[in-house]
């Protein structure tokens, strides 16, 4: 029983995190899934025990398996099973099967990504590695073009916009994290003491 309460008690951040990546409110969520806003609210927070009624529109509004939901144990593969969506035009394919803490995602824009929009801000930290093409990063009023091989990292608070206004794809890594939480990369392994 207390495996059953641990695996369900991460349901609620793990759907809290998915609405966040999507951008989505919570009366956008109750729109699509005809789940009241109240009743989400308190799935999210624990507040309420998710039940299969309730998991399946979620599960489908977030493009996710219930599986993916639960967290249910992937045994010993520790493969990540990549499901990509697509959303304004850019791919996003999973590389962490967290849905709290830091997120890992390859990620794919097209030639010439949609036009550039309002640069939009929201909590979390970002960073960001180009693999291929030339990414354009819109922060804080500057404009910056990443090449392969070039790293980013910003406090998603400050006014941002990511695109490709190239001829050319876009592959770029990207990991998200919750406010507060930065990336660190290391360039060689840490010395050994003694």
């Amino acid at each position: 029983m207390d495996d059953l309460d641990a695996v369900l008690g991460t349901v609620g951040p793990r759907l809290r995190a998915l609405r966040e990546q999507r951008e989505a409110t919570l009366a956008d969520v109750a729109a699509a899934t005809g789940i009241s806003v109240s009743t989400l609210s308190r799935l999210e927070s624990g507040l309420r025990r998710p039940a299969l009624e309730l998991l399946l529109p979620l599960a489908r509004f977030h493009e996710v398996t219930i599986d993916e939901l639960v967290d249910v144990p992937a045994g010993d593969d520790p493969r990540v099973t990549a499901q990509p969506t697509v959303r304004h035009g850019v791919t996003y394919v999973p590389l962490s099967r967290r849905a709290d803490g830091p997120r890992a995602y390859r990620m794919v824009y097209p030639p010439r990504t949609p036009e550039q929009g309002e640069p939009r801000v929201h909590d979390g930290y970002e960073w960001v590695y180009v693999l291929s093409g030339t990414l354009r990063l819109v922060l804080g009023g500057r404009e910056l073009d990443l090449a392969p091989g070039e790293a980013a990292e910003f406090d998603t608070r400050v006014p941002h916009w990511l695109g490709n206004v190239g001829d050319e794809p876009v592959e770029v890594l990207a990991l998200y994290g919750p406010q507060g939480e930065r990336m660190h990369v290391r360039a060689r392994p840490r010395r050994a003491d003694g």
